[in-house]
């Protein structure tokens, strides 16, 4: 029984004057008896084979390819490194998500603005921030994007629109509405775009932020990326409806969105809708992307809370031999392909070694970057 049947059975019986506690096995024996990682596994959808002709340029198509080919190299470089302790700390892997950060990497403009969460290094890249900024960073060097003072969790490069990977969950959203009301105030047509887990569906910020942009129509893109897992609890047994985002949509007088994450031209297709509202005064949009990465919340988790049979059907859906297929058959050579996959490792191979070079930060910068004057010495 999904939350949603639980649900509906909760009322009935309620309506009938029986006891709705009662109403579930699950509820009458107790939810803690069943053993960790105990639930059906939720699958993929099915392909949708006519976006093989769908109304997408293929310059921009063979952008998508290279994003998902230079995110999913990174991330698995980054786990190699991590495998070496050359990563301190731990890290949020996007490997399995690429293709939503690749469409709206290929569809935002230089000077949109993009927040992510701690899973950011997909968005970093897909906005144009350098590998060998974003590795250095990972590593703790001189040359990161940060100067290796911010890591994993907080990727930023203002320079690309990438405006911060936030490590408190539904902070970025209230922010993303501040970049929102500045474009709307200066009378731009820039668009804030705020990426986020599932989980920050139970936030409170998640709602103030939806009813915020709702009643001023601000120009903001609101993507949750529902990987099924709020790290290690399925979404679907702690939340009231089955599409913890856009079933929600509604109370704040937005369209319910639910599209395929695991597929560059369904999400490209979203985005180009409501990225075009947003611009056009039309005000925000929530959008609910299906996806799932392929290892755990972190490096630190091995994911065994998840049904072997959900993880092996969506590793069949991994979107980059989805995408990959789907070039071919629109007419794209297998030679294209390859050479767009080797120029990214050899690109990869290059940051890497060049971020192994790079000196570490002087300790004398230990001060810079946390007040506004670059010191703390006026506190004296």
């Amino acid at each position: 029984m999904n939350p949603l049947e639980r649900l509906r059975a909760r009322r009935a019986a309620e309506d009938a004057g029986e006891d709705p506690s009662m109403t579930t096995p699950e509820a009458a024996m107790g939810r803690m008896d069943k053993p960790y990682g105990a639930h059906d596994p939720t699958l993929p959808p099915p392909v949708d084979s006519t976006l093989d002709q769908a109304p997408i340029p293929l310059e921009h198509r063979l952008r998508m390819y290279e994003l998902q080919q230079e995110i999913r190299q990174v991330e698995t470089q980054l786990h190699r490194l991590f495998v070496m302790g050359l990563v301190q700390g731990t890290s949020h892997l996007y490997t399995g998500m690429e293709a939503t950060a690749a469409a709206f990497g290929t569809l935002l403009r230089s000077d949109d603005y993009s927040f992510a969460t701690y899973r950011g290094h997909g968005h970093t890249l897909a906005r144009g921030a350098s590998m060998k900024g974003l590795i250095g960073e990972m590593l703790g060097r001189e040359s990161g994007l940060l100067g290796g003072k911010g890591g994993s969790m907080h990727l930023t490069s203002v320079e690309h629109g990438m405006l911060g990977s936030y490590a408190i969950i539904g902070a970025h959203l209230c922010i993303a509405n501040g970049a929102a009301w500045s474009a709307r105030y200066r009378g731009t047509d820039q668009v804030a775009v705020a990426f986020f887990g599932d989980g920050t569906t139970n936030i409170g910020a998640f709602h103030e932020a939806l009813n915020f942009a709702a009643v001023y129509d601000l120009p903001v893109v609101f993507v949750c990326e529902n990987n099924l897992y709020m790290e290690y609890t399925p979404i679907g047994q702690i939340t009231a409806v089955e599409h913890p985002a856009a079933d929600r949509a509604p109370a704040y007088g937005l369209e319910s969105i639910v599209v395929d994450g695991n597929d560059a031209d369904a999400v490209y297709l979203t985005a180009r809708d409501a990225l075009e509202k947003a611009r056009s005064g039309g005000g925000p949009s929530l959008i609910e992307t299906l996806t799932y990465r392929h290892g755990g919340h972190s490096r630190a988790d091995p994911g065994t809370y998840r049904p072997s049979a959900e993880v092996e059907a969506w590793k069949d859906r991994d979107p980059i031999p989805l995408y990959h297929q789907r070039l071919l058959r629109i007419g794209v050579d297998e030679s294209t392909l390859t050479g767009i996959q080797t120029s990214v490792a050899e690109r990869v191979d290059e940051a890497t070694e060049d971020a192994k070079a790079a000196a570490k930060p002087d300790p004398s910068v230990i001060f810079t970057d946390v007040y506004a004057d670059g010191g703390y010495q006026w506190r004296n």
